[in-house]
Parts: structure tokens; sequence; C-alpha cells
């Protein structure tokens, strides 16, 4: 039975290059479904996806391998800048050139005229695919030559465009912490189709890979030391106060505290568990202990991907777990079959830490009931409020609810509404770059507007019906500050203040 395979081959910058490693696949009886080669993004990489059976799939391999041509390890790049004396007397600079390509350096730069100051000196720069195999050869020049380091071997900022995506993983590898080499292969692989598929929409391949390594930097910088947060503490009635904390990046979490009871709405990105516990026990909320249960709106990561870190039950929509469980934010969608979703979502899970939910409690499925044209999956009391969970149309994701309380008008509108005049630059920066991956961060436009439409509609009501006594409806959407209607649109609802730890 034929199977799906992919190659990460490594040919020389020559003609033909390509047409050998098709060759060896061809003989293989390889039937190749996908190829991706960009000489403007590393003229040496080619990327294979094939279709062969088992037994063909290892004959295509040894031969590649045998060719000198596949990508099994992805070392650590290396990169030269140095001076070194020549002796000035013919054949030198072609017995100095045998080491390095015996070390199968690839000269970027090369610099001597002996009509200059220094007729002997010679200034190189050159990448090497492996850091140790660099080391070893700037040891070897300096036992033979005089040579003078002007940018170490660790020095990445001269790195040429001829170990591109060496230097791409071996960033991945250090903002995932590590990594097997076969698994870090794979998810090269995948990042390349999406840079493929991105350049057929007229993309940038540098905006993709730029987007990607900044979504992981930017993480990584805003948890311990670097975490804040945006917080709004508002009292929805005497024995209710909701808490409204802006991480850094991604969702918000809400916590809904009444005597007894403690409810949390989304979990922000798992890589931000640590901090939201000590925000919680500073702020005085309370300890993880004394959740009560946890609400997910939906199974984007920045809402439920701390969820397992805390020791709490956990109601989601089977919609949603299908999400988590395929890990691909788009299941159940037309956008299912996207590769942009589902790499997306590998590497955004990747980043953040994701800990799915391990004690879950479903939500039913949709009844006759309906609260402003949303089905009513769920009623419950907090605080003697009735509270519904609506379900949502699964424009913005499959399985997105909803939380309603009409008697305290309070309306968590997930990623559906959101004030997006109320986010910070910096986060409205990092919600680009999802769009950069993904180009629309909903995966059905038409339900997603939708969705929106209805949600105006029905805080537009209960804000109606608030008139005699003032009450607004307030609007606790997946990113932004708590807000009000203005017309159409939201605006921050009374004070913000920023939390430090």
């Amino acid at each position: 039975m034929d199977r799906r395979f992919f190659f990460i081959t490594r040919v020389p910058d020559e003609p033909g290059s390509l047409e050998r490693a098709a060759a060896i696949i061809t003989a293989g009886n390889g039937n190749i479904n996908r190829v991706h080669y960009d000489r403007r993004i590393d003229p040496r990489t080619v990327f294979f996806e094939v279709t062969a059976g088992e037994g063909m799939v290892e004959e295509i391999r040894r031969g590649l391998e045998a060719r000198g041509y596949l990508r099994e390890s992805l070392p650590a790049p290396g990169f030269l800048r140095f001076a070194v004396h020549l002796p000035h007397r013919p054949g030198a600079l072609h017995e100095f050139l045998g080491h390095t390509t015996a070390a199968r350096a690839n000269i970027a730069f090369a610099d001597f005229d002996d009509s200059g100051d220094g007729p002997e000196r010679l200034v190189m720069a050159m990448t090497l695919e492996d850091r140790a195999v660099a080391g070893r050869l700037l040891d070897r020049l300096k036992s033979r030559y005089r040579v003078e380091v002007l940018e170490s071997v660790a020095g990445e900022d001269g790195l040429d465009d001829t170990v591109f995506y060496l230097r791409f993983a071996e960033e991945l590898r250090s903002l995932l912490g590590g990594g097997e080499e076969a698994f870090l292969l794979r998810l090269l692989h995948d990042v390349n189709h999406i840079v493929q598929e991105l350049e057929h929409r007229g993309e940038d391949p540098e905006t993709v890979f730029s987007s990607i390594l900044a979504t992981g930097r930017t993480l990584r910088g805003t948890c311990g030391a670097g975490f804040y947060a945006d917080v709004q503490g508002i009292p929805l009635a005497e024995n209710l106060r909701l808490t409204c904390l802006q991480l850094p990046c991604g969702g918000n979490v809400y916590l809904l505290a009444s005597p007894g009871h403690l409810l949390m709405v989304d979990t922000g990105y798992g890589i931000y568990h640590a901090d939201l516990v000590q925000a919680f026990s500073r702020l005085g909320i309370g300890e993880p202990g004394n959740l009560s249960s946890i609400l997910i709106t939906h199974a984007d990561a920045d809402h439920c991907g701390g969820a397992g870190l805390f020791p709490a039950g956990t109601r989601l929509t089977r919609a949603s777990l299908e999400c988590i469980r395929t890990r691909n934010r788009a299941t159940g969608s037309r956008s299912e079959g996207l590769i942009l979703e589902t790499v997306y979502t590998t590497l955004i899970n990747l980043f953040s830490r994701f800990t799915p939910p391990s004690e879950i409690e479903l939500l039913g499925e949709p009844g006759e009931s309906r609260t402003g044209g949303f089905p009513v999956l769920a009623r419950f009391s907090l605080g003697g409020h009735p509270f519904e969970i609506l379900r949502g149309f699964d424009g913005h994701m499959a399985g997105q609810v909803y939380l309603a309380c009409r008697e305290l008008r309070v309306l968590f509108t997930g990623d559906s509404l959101i004030n997006l005049e109320g986010l910070t630059p910096e986060r409205r920066a990092f919600n680009s770059l999802a769009v950069n991956l993904i180009t629309s961060v909903n995966v059905d436009r038409d339900l997603a507007r939708r969705e929106r439409e209805g949600l105006i509609a029905l805080a537009a009501a209960w804000d109606a019906e608030g008139r005699g006594d003032g009450r607004r409806c307030l609007l606790c959407g997946g990113h932004g500050p708590v807000s009000v209607l203005d017309g159409e649109s939201p605006v921050t609802f009374g004070a913000v203040e920023r939390y430090l730890p």
C-alpha cells in the first residue's frame, strides 16, 4: 500500500542537481506530490513529498543518502569571518582553499589585493553547516597560518542564506527548548509547506519566517520576569465580582467569584500558568485550588492552553474537544483541510506549552431554547444569578460558546466580538502574526460576521432594557478590555490597571 513520505534534501548549487534528486525518487517508483525550492530562501535545500510503497521508500532514502543529498539532521550552523596571512608565493591561496573545501565551507566573502596595505592579508567570510566543523576548521587554520578572528564561530548575524534553513531550525530548537532531530525535520517540512502555500497567495517568505520566530520570541519574552497583565475588577452584584486579566499575548482570563465558588472563563496560554497563579494570589482573587470549574469558550491555545494545569474540571463543547484532539483549529469547518491551519496550530501549541484539559465535562447539544438567536446549551446559577451558555455559529472556530447573564447584563463574547481599539500596540502586533500565517483568524468569515452581528444585537437589546436603572451590558471579549457598546463598537468600561509581578 502506498503512503506519503517527505524528504528534505541538500543538493549542490549547480545545474542538474534538482533533476538528479528527482531521478532517484523516480527510480524508486515514487510519485512526487509536492516539491518546493526557492533560491531566494536557501539555494541548496529542496523539499519533497512523495507517495511510494513502504519498501521503495527505503530504496529512495538510500539513493538520496548515497548521493549525499539526504538531510537527516539539523546541525547548528557555523560562521567564520577572519583575516589570514598567506605567504606571498604561487599556489598559497590554492593550498589554503583546500582546507576550506575539505570542511565543506561555503565562502560568502573574500578580499585580497597584493597592492593594498597588507599584501599578505586575505579577509574571508564563510558559512559551514555544522558549528563544530567550523571550530575544527578554525583550529586547523590557526595551526598553519597567522589568523585574526573578526567574528566568532557562534556569531549569527553574518550567516548568509546558504544555510538559511539550518539557522531557522536552530532558532526553533532554542525557542522550543530542544527537540529530537526527526521531530524538528518534520516541523521544518511543515513550515516549508505553509511558506509554499502563502507564496501562492502572494506573501513574502521572509514575512512568514519572521512571523513564526516573532511568535515564539514574544511568548518567551513575556512570561516570568517579562510577564504583566492589564486588570479590571468589576462588582456585578453584592455577592459576585468579575476580574478580567488581559495577558501580554493572546486571550483574556476571566474570574467570577461568589461566596464558595470561583469560575474561570478561559485559561490563557499554558506558558503563563505560573505567572497567573502568582497574580491570583497577589491580586487577592484566590488560589487555583479554590477553582470550582473552568469554562472554555473555544479551543484556540490562548483560550484553553493552560486548562490541564489547573486542578478543576473543564466544560467545553464536543466540537472544541475535537479541535484539541486533532491539533487543528479548523476541524469541523470548511477550512479543515487547509495546511495553514494545521501547521499554525502545531506551532502555537508548541511555543505556548499547550496543556489540554484532562478532567472534562462535555456540554450538551443545542436544544430548542434560544437567547438572542443563539442556542442555549446549559443553564446554571452563580451567586444566585442565572447564567446561560450559548452556542455560536462556528464562524471563528467550531464549538465556540458564549456565557450570558441577562439579569446582570453581562455577556462573554469569546473572539466573536472584541474591543480592537482597546488593545495595546504590543497586543495588536502579536495578533497580526497569526493573520500573517493563516490569513484570517476566522475559519468561516460569513458565519463570523453573523456571530458578531448577533452579539451586538443582543447587547443592544439588553442595553435598552437597562435604561431605567442605568445598567449597561458589559461585553467581556476574548481579547481587550471589558467594554460597553457605543453604537456598534465596543468601548472600554471603567478603569484598567497594570499588574506587574
